[in-house]
């Protein structure tokens, strides 16, 4: 693993990064009532009297939201709290009805877990710190109106899980891998969809810098950053921003900033509140939280294979290193893939052909796998045509082709349209002695040592042939006919 550093002018800096990923929970309903949670409503449609903060309102805790936020804690073998608490966060803001967020700062769902990741081929292990359910905001509409501004109550009380990283990270890379798996995790288990463009997962982004071994420098943090690519942007522009401010003669504030990505850049927004600003203390209305084995148990047992088991797996099963990592890196394509041995597709060969044919073809239709045209039980039957025979590469690609257009079944195709593959020795050799005697001049150029000229005849006996003879046999009778 390479280290990243920053070369200023006075020497080497490292960066130091911790991410506070926001994930909103995969439930129909919100964390403290029952108003529904789709995205794409119309504004103020989603509201109930709790979100609303009406006088006399009290929350009741959703228990999906609670089980959902667990099996997220035992997916990165964290550590989960059977009592927890919940705490008002209070502060005034128009989007923020009750002049408080409901929040879990002494006392979490979820303690100390870990993320592993793979970079430049080596593994390393990020730290998690805690893992805490909170409720969304409202959000602030600015452009409706040329003087006013209109507020949202659709995702005020959503439940979101806070999963806070330990500044573990030093390298945009690192970021970028660590937000990548975590959220293959989370979809993996189901406890968040993980569409960062639609903001049910963004990452609040920490960086300083420091010369490397030395303490902590001040850190700044960068909100709701709503892409991976975006994440690894704000780590080397707000570090090169941080060594510039330094080596200048100045220092760095507390604060926290936005990111302009149309600028490729990060800017102030506010100065840091330090915790005690919040006045948190415990909430009134609602008593902790107390999980007993039963319901741990039943979190446990309905975890799926998760990405770093299915990877081994997938290895084990002969498929490369490579192709694991691709299979692997997001649910629905792992899905597909386990669809498609199930299916009865050998493994290997299964793995190169979504890779390359129809990971391809998806690209050129912009679909992804879940609207793929071909089913897995389709592309194990061609899968099967090309290992027992009847079918070479280029016809299975030839079909696969009809496929992707018509929907049909590669039996049905190879029959109708007549593309078995032929291993008849007696016609291949018919075909192998009409190209050698059309072509009398590359054929004394091959016999006089030019033996680049085989896979000449080998293309124009394929070709005669309509590319229907198995390009094993011909190589065997072509090697025979040309002594």
């Amino acid at each position: 693993m390479t280290d990243y550093r920053i070369q200023g002018e006075t020497g080497e800096w490292e960066v130091v990064i911790g991410l506070e990923v926001h994930a909103q929970v995969t439930s129909n309903a919100k964390l403290f009532s029952g108003a529904a949670t789709a995205f794409g409503a119309e504004p103020n449609t989603q509201v109930s009297l709790i979100d609303a903060a009406m006088p006399g309102m009290l929350p009741v805790p959703n228990r999906e939201c609670i089980r959902q936020a667990v099996r997220t804690g035992m997916a990165i073998d964290a550590q989960i709290n059977r009592w927890s608490r919940f705490d008002r966060k209070n502060y005034f803001y128009a989007d923020l009805p009750q002049g408080y967020q409901i929040s879990q700062l002494y006392h979490p769902l979820v303690g100390e877990g870990s993320v592993d990741v793979e970079i430049d081929g080596a593994t390393k292990t990020i730290g998690v710190e805690r893992i805490h359910v909170e409720q969304d905001a409202g959000k602030l509409m600015h452009d409706q109106h040329p003087t006013r501004s209109y507020v949202d109550l659709n995702r005020s009380g959503v439940a979101l899980m806070e999963i806070v990283s330990k500044p573990d990270m030093r390298s945009p890379a690192e970021a970028g891998a660590y937000l990548s798996k975590l959220r293959a995790i989370l979809r993996y288990v189901g406890s968040c969809d993980g569409n960062m463009d639609q903001g049910s997962m963004r990452a609040d982004v920490n960086v300083s810098v420091r010369r490397p071994g030395a303490e902590f420098g001040t850190r700044t943090e960068t909100k709701n950053v709503n892409s991976v690519r975006f994440v690894m942007a704000v780590v080397e522009q707000e570090a090169k921003r941080q060594v510039a401010v330094i080596e200048d003669g100045g220092t760095i504030v507390q604060e926290t900033r936005l990111y302009d990505p149309d600028r490729n850049e990060t800017r102030s927004m506010r100065s840091k509140e330090d915790a005690h600003d919040y006045r948190y203390f415990p909430d009134p209305d609602l008593l902790p939280l107390e999980l007993d084995e039963a319901f741990l148990d039943e979190c446990r047992a309905s975890l799926p294979e998760l990405p770093d088991a299915k990877r081994k797996r997938y290895e084990g099963l002969g498929i490369s290193g490579y192709n694991a990592d691709v299979l692997t890196a997001d649910v629905e394509t792992a899905r597909w893939f386990d669809a498609l041995l199930d299916a009865g597709a050998p493994p290997t060969q299964a793995a190169n052909w979504v890779g390359a044919e129809l990971f391809g073809a998806l690209n050129r239709l912009d679909k992804n796998i879940e609207e793929s045209p071909v089913n897995p039980s389709q592309a194990a039957e061609l899968l099967r045509l090309v290992a027992d025979g009847t079918l070479s590469g280029s016809l299975a690609k030839q079909v696969f082709e009809v496929m992707l257009e018509t929907g049909q079944d590669a039996s049905a195709i190879v029959e109708e349209r007549g593309l078995k593959q032929t291993s008849d020795t007696g016609a291949i050799e018919a075909v192998i002695a009409d190209v050698l005697a059309k072509n009398p001049g590359q054929l004394e150029q091959y016999r006089g040592g030019k033996v680049a000229l085989f896979g000449f005849f080998v293309g124009q006996t394929m070709k005669a042939m309509g590319g229907k003879a198995n390009p094993g046999v011909v190589n065997d009778l072509l090697k025979k006919a040309l002594g």
